[in-house]
Protein backbone atom coordinates (compact mmCIF):
# COMPACT_ATOMS: atom_id res chain seq x y z
CA UNK A 1 0.00 0.00 0.00
CA UNK A 2 2.06 2.77 -1.39
CA UNK A 3 -0.60 5.19 -1.56
CA UNK A 4 -0.80 5.98 2.25
CA UNK A 5 -2.27 9.18 3.02
CA UNK A 6 -0.55 11.92 5.68
CA UNK A 7 -3.27 12.85 7.15
CA UNK A 8 -1.81 15.69 9.36
CA UNK A 9 -1.53 18.28 7.04
CA UNK A 10 -5.38 18.20 5.81
CA UNK A 11 -6.52 18.21 10.03
CA UNK A 12 -4.27 21.69 10.24
CA UNK A 13 -5.22 23.17 7.07
CA UNK A 14 -9.27 22.26 8.44
CA UNK A 15 -8.57 23.54 12.12
CA UNK A 16 -6.80 26.50 11.29
CA UNK A 17 -9.95 27.18 8.67
CA UNK A 18 -11.94 27.42 11.90
CA UNK A 19 -9.66 29.60 13.46
CA UNK A 20 -9.12 26.94 16.46
CA UNK A 21 -5.55 26.40 17.98
CA UNK A 22 -4.23 23.55 19.40
CA UNK A 23 -5.40 23.98 22.63
CA UNK A 24 -8.77 24.48 21.54
CA UNK A 25 -9.04 21.71 19.47
CA UNK A 26 -7.36 19.42 21.97
CA UNK A 27 -10.41 20.81 24.39
CA UNK A 28 -12.97 19.84 22.45
CA UNK A 29 -11.41 16.41 21.57
CA UNK A 30 -10.05 15.44 24.91
CA UNK A 31 -6.40 15.01 24.18
CA UNK A 32 -3.36 16.70 24.68
CA UNK A 33 -2.21 19.68 22.89
CA UNK A 34 1.44 17.79 22.27
CA UNK A 35 -0.92 14.42 20.79
CA UNK A 36 -2.59 17.01 17.99
CA UNK A 37 0.94 18.55 17.11
CA UNK A 38 2.16 14.99 16.56
CA UNK A 39 -0.98 13.99 14.46
CA UNK A 40 -0.80 17.28 12.37
CA UNK A 41 3.01 16.79 11.65
CA UNK A 42 2.35 13.05 10.86
CA UNK A 43 4.75 12.25 13.53
CA UNK A 44 1.75 9.54 15.06
CA UNK A 45 -1.32 8.24 13.84
CA UNK A 46 -4.79 8.62 16.03
CA UNK A 47 -6.93 6.10 16.57
CA UNK A 48 -10.40 5.43 14.49
CA UNK A 49 -11.81 6.99 17.16
CA UNK A 50 -10.02 10.06 17.89
CA UNK A 51 -9.75 10.26 14.17
CA UNK A 52 -13.18 10.11 13.91
CA UNK A 53 -13.65 12.39 16.82
CA UNK A 54 -11.06 14.88 15.49
CA UNK A 55 -12.73 15.09 11.85
CA UNK A 56 -16.18 15.54 13.47
CA UNK A 57 -15.27 18.41 15.87
CA UNK A 58 -13.39 19.83 12.42
CA UNK A 59 -16.57 20.00 10.40
CA UNK A 60 -15.24 17.22 7.73
CA UNK A 61 -15.87 13.35 7.43
CA UNK A 62 -12.72 11.08 7.43
CA UNK A 63 -13.61 10.63 3.99
CA UNK A 64 -12.72 13.36 3.05
CA UNK A 65 -9.15 12.95 3.88
CA UNK A 66 -9.05 11.19 1.02
CA UNK A 67 -9.65 13.76 -1.32
CA UNK A 68 -6.39 14.17 -3.79
CA UNK A 69 -7.94 16.93 -5.86
CA UNK A 70 -8.18 15.03 -8.85
CA UNK A 71 -11.77 15.65 -11.12
CA UNK A 72 -13.10 12.78 -12.79
CA UNK A 73 -14.21 12.56 -16.47
CA UNK A 74 -17.26 11.18 -17.81
CA UNK A 75 -19.89 9.11 -15.49
CA UNK A 76 -17.51 6.43 -14.62
CA UNK A 77 -14.45 6.13 -12.20
CA UNK A 78 -12.15 3.67 -11.81
CA UNK A 79 -10.17 3.71 -9.00
CA UNK A 80 -7.05 0.46 -9.70
CA UNK A 81 -5.66 -1.55 -7.64
CA UNK A 82 -2.13 -0.24 -6.21
CA UNK A 83 -3.53 2.90 -7.03
CA UNK A 84 -5.72 3.72 -4.34
CA UNK A 85 -4.95 5.89 -1.29
CA UNK A 86 -4.80 4.49 2.30
CA UNK A 87 -5.10 6.10 5.64
CA UNK A 88 -3.47 4.28 8.76
CA UNK A 89 -4.45 4.58 11.62
CA UNK A 90 -2.40 4.36 15.23
CA UNK A 91 -0.26 1.01 15.60
CA UNK A 92 -2.30 -1.15 17.80
CA UNK A 93 1.80 -2.89 18.34
CA UNK A 94 4.80 -2.47 16.37
CA UNK A 95 4.08 -2.87 12.74
CA UNK A 96 0.32 -3.65 12.51
CA UNK A 97 -2.05 -0.66 12.57
CA UNK A 98 -5.27 -0.95 10.67
CA UNK A 99 -5.57 0.55 7.53
CA UNK A 100 -8.38 2.07 4.89
CA UNK A 101 -8.33 1.48 1.52
CA UNK A 102 -10.61 3.68 0.03
CA UNK A 103 -12.90 2.84 -3.29
CA UNK A 104 -14.76 5.36 -3.77
CA UNK A 105 -13.74 8.77 -4.30
CA UNK A 106 -15.15 10.84 -1.50
CA UNK A 107 -14.76 14.29 -3.42
CA UNK A 108 -17.33 12.92 -6.24
CA UNK A 109 -19.77 10.74 -4.07
CA UNK A 110 -21.58 12.46 -1.17
CA UNK A 111 -23.65 9.16 0.46
CA UNK A 112 -21.89 6.02 -0.29
CA UNK A 113 -18.22 5.47 1.48
CA UNK A 114 -16.66 2.27 1.07
CA UNK A 115 -13.12 1.01 2.26
CA UNK A 116 -11.23 -1.66 2.74
CA UNK A 117 -10.32 -1.77 6.18
CA UNK A 118 -7.02 -3.64 6.49
CA UNK A 119 -6.90 -5.25 10.21
CA UNK A 120 -3.88 -7.09 11.18
CA UNK A 121 -4.09 -9.95 13.54
CA UNK A 122 -4.57 -8.73 16.85
CA UNK A 123 -5.47 -5.21 16.17
CA UNK A 124 -8.71 -3.50 16.57
CA UNK A 125 -10.29 -0.21 16.53
CA UNK A 126 -9.28 0.92 19.43
CA UNK A 127 -12.74 2.13 21.15
CA UNK A 128 -16.32 2.79 20.31
CA UNK A 129 -17.96 4.91 17.39
CA UNK A 130 -21.06 6.42 16.68
CA UNK A 131 -22.54 8.55 14.23
CA UNK A 132 -25.46 8.72 11.98
CA UNK A 133 -26.07 6.21 9.39
CA UNK A 134 -26.09 2.67 8.32
CA UNK A 135 -23.14 0.08 7.67
CA UNK A 136 -22.25 -2.92 6.20
CA UNK A 137 -19.45 -5.43 5.78
CA UNK A 138 -18.72 -8.77 3.76
CA UNK A 139 -15.58 -10.29 5.64
CA UNK A 140 -13.00 -10.92 2.50
CA UNK A 141 -10.69 -12.60 4.67
CA UNK A 142 -9.99 -13.29 8.32
CA UNK A 143 -12.38 -13.30 10.96
CA UNK A 144 -13.33 -10.33 13.18
CA UNK A 145 -15.33 -9.92 16.63
CA UNK A 146 -17.88 -7.34 15.75
CA UNK A 147 -19.26 -5.48 18.91
CA UNK A 148 -22.24 -3.17 17.77
CA UNK A 149 -24.06 -1.90 21.43
CA UNK A 150 -24.37 -5.10 23.62
CA UNK A 151 -24.00 -7.73 21.07
CA UNK A 152 -20.81 -9.23 19.83
CA UNK A 153 -20.82 -11.79 17.01
CA UNK A 154 -17.83 -13.29 15.55
CA UNK A 155 -17.69 -12.81 11.34
CA UNK A 156 -15.22 -14.77 9.00
CA UNK A 157 -14.66 -14.81 5.68
CA UNK A 158 -17.55 -14.82 3.62
CA UNK A 159 -20.06 -13.27 5.96
CA UNK A 160 -21.72 -9.84 6.12
CA UNK A 161 -23.37 -7.78 8.39
CA UNK A 162 -25.11 -4.45 8.82
CA UNK A 163 -26.01 -2.47 11.54
CA UNK A 164 -27.47 0.74 12.52
CA UNK A 165 -24.60 3.64 13.27
CA UNK A 166 -26.33 5.33 15.74
CA UNK A 167 -25.09 2.13 18.07
CA UNK A 168 -21.61 2.39 19.84
CA UNK A 169 -19.08 -0.19 17.67
CA UNK A 170 -16.31 -1.57 17.50
CA UNK A 171 -14.20 -4.43 15.96
CA UNK A 172 -10.88 -6.72 16.66
CA UNK A 173 -9.53 -9.21 14.62
CA UNK A 174 -9.82 -12.16 16.74
CA UNK A 175 -8.49 -14.74 13.98
CA UNK A 176 -4.37 -15.62 13.74
CA UNK A 177 -4.16 -14.44 9.79
CA UNK A 178 -4.79 -10.73 8.72
CA UNK A 179 -8.24 -10.06 7.82
CA UNK A 180 -9.78 -7.40 4.76
CA UNK A 181 -13.41 -6.31 5.26
CA UNK A 182 -15.34 -4.34 2.50
CA UNK A 183 -16.74 -1.71 4.61
CA UNK A 184 -19.58 0.28 3.47
CA UNK A 185 -21.12 3.69 5.16
CA UNK A 186 -23.99 5.70 4.06
CA UNK A 187 -23.83 8.97 4.46
CA UNK A 188 -20.37 9.68 4.20
CA UNK A 189 -19.51 9.83 8.34
CA UNK A 190 -16.32 8.15 8.82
Amino acid sequence: MDNEIAVGARLKHARLNLKLNLRQLADKVGCTESYLSKVENNKVRPSLPMLHKIAVTLGISVAKLFIDGDNAEGHVTVMRDGQRQVLRTEHHRAGDAVSLETLLPSHLCTLLEANIHHVPAGASSQGFLEHQGEEMGFVLQGELELTVSDQTVRVGAGDSFFFLSHLPHGYRNIGSVDARVLWVNTPQSF
